[in-house]
């Protein structure tokens, strides 16, 4: 259970923050900041929330930001906060895919911290880019795949590393929605949503929005890597011209088996992640829909429900609740939880600290290079006819 606040213990202060993106109408940008505020690690002291200049000025000032640190865009917010000797110390980006790269880039570059919203880029070879500039020059960069940030998938993890399951032989994971199963979805009288556009939202909708998050959990839980994939990719829709649909057989690194399928045209479904894993020992199920329990089945016992808190409760996952035994909290505690992760291993990188190990479970660049490694075998798989594709290299 969190308690002291390690960030004010190892640099006397809260972490200085300042975003790029989420302003008005963006639900994902007040998650960003709602988490950022949760475990007071972080101040917002600066924002460029609009690419409308006027917008982007008038919506900071709305926050409580001063005038002076509402910025008209992103590159005046970067170049305003480095002239600053109480400059932001972070840079949360949350735009459109890609503006990730560029942003992203010129942050690290300019030696700000980064926490970026996923996908991490459009492409692989921008995701490699940023991979190399975090190695060259030691900063924290976290990729805000916000299901990790679940005490209870924490908990998963932690039982997968202890054993419990034995070795792992079968994973099951799928992302199920149906907020695009509508014909008419996008109304073109509305303007067509950048998320429809390959160039900005890259090469496949479904498998940048959500599959990529599908896949981080599958990896994140088990510990192992996706080498190879049988995959299908395109439109349920008619007539569509994006991809709302992705389904794929996979070949883990120890030889494990699994299925992964993903789809936003599932009419009715609202935000249905779920993952099944199973060992020779047992096996594990989570719903992000009723997060507050995972199922453990070992393979020689009466099955066991996990609560947050409750009896055998793991370290990873103590460290990830708020709450004692028995009270509800979800979605935006996990995003807060990578958001304090990643703040205690910046002010350990700035204060020459060495952060709790457990803080260091967040999602990375890394982490997010291999997802486009996973979505360009996927796409390719599927040109081939869903041919077994290398998702290693």
């Amino acid at each position: 259970m969190l308690s002291d606040n390690p960030v004010i213990t190892m640099l006397g202060r809260k972490l200085r923050l300042a975003v790029i993106g989420g302003g008005p109408g963006s639900f994902i940008g007040e998650m960003h900041r709602s988490a950022a505020r949760l475990d007071d690690r972080y101040e917002l002291v600066a924002a460029a929330l609009s690419s409308d200049p006027v917008r982007s000025t008038a919506a900071g000032v709305r926050l409580g930001i001063g005038e002076d640190r509402a910025y008209p865009d992103a590159a005046a917010l970067l170049d305003g906060e480095a002239a600053r000797s109480d400059g932001a110390d972070v840079i949360s980006i949350m735009t459109p895919n890609d503006s990730h790269h560029e942003y992203a880039a010129a942050t690290l570059d300019l030696g700000f911290d980064v926490i970026c919203d996923k996908p991490i880029t459009n492409t692989l070879d921008e995701a490699l880019d940023l991979v190399k500039r975090v190695e060259q020059t030691g900063l924290v960069f976290c990729l805000t795949h916000n299901y990790t940030g679940y005490s209870l998938v924490r908990q998963a993890k932690a039982m997968v590393a202890d054993g419990q399951l034995g070795e792992i032989r079968l994973v099951q994971v799928e992302y199920v929605q149906g907020g695009k199963a509508g014909e008419d979805d996008p109304d073109p009288a509305e303007g067509i949503p950048w998320r429809y556009d390959p160039v900005r939202g890259g090469p496949s909708l479904v498998m940048g929005d959500i599959g990529t998050h599908a896949h981080n959990l599958a990896r994140f839980i088990t510990g192992l890597e996706v080498t190879e994939v049988a995959a299908e990719v395109g439109a349920i829709v008619p007539g569509r011209l994006i991809d709302d649909y992705a389904g794929a057989l996979l070949r883990f690194d120890n030889g494990a088996r699994g299925s992964f399928w993903v789809t936003q045209a599932a009419a009715g479904v609202e935000n249905a992640l779920r993952i099944r894993v199973s060992g020779t020992r047992g096996s594990l199920e989570w719903h992000q829909e009723q997060p507050m329990r995972l199922l453990f089945t070992p393979l020689t016992g009466p099955a066991e429900w996990r609560t947050p808190n409750g009896p055998g409760t793991l370290p990873l996952a103590a460290r990830s609740t708020r709450i004692v035994a028995g009270h509800p909290e979800a979605f935006l505690e996990a995003f807060a939880n990578i958001y304090s992760d990643a703040a205690e291993a910046i002010a350990a990188r700035r204060s020459g600290t060495t952060p709790d190990p457990l803080a260091l479970h967040f999602p990375n660049a890394v982490d997010g290079a291999i997802g486009l490694r996973f979505v360009e075998a996927v796409i390719t798989s599927s040109r081939d006819g869903g041919a077994w594709t290398d998702a290693t290299s």
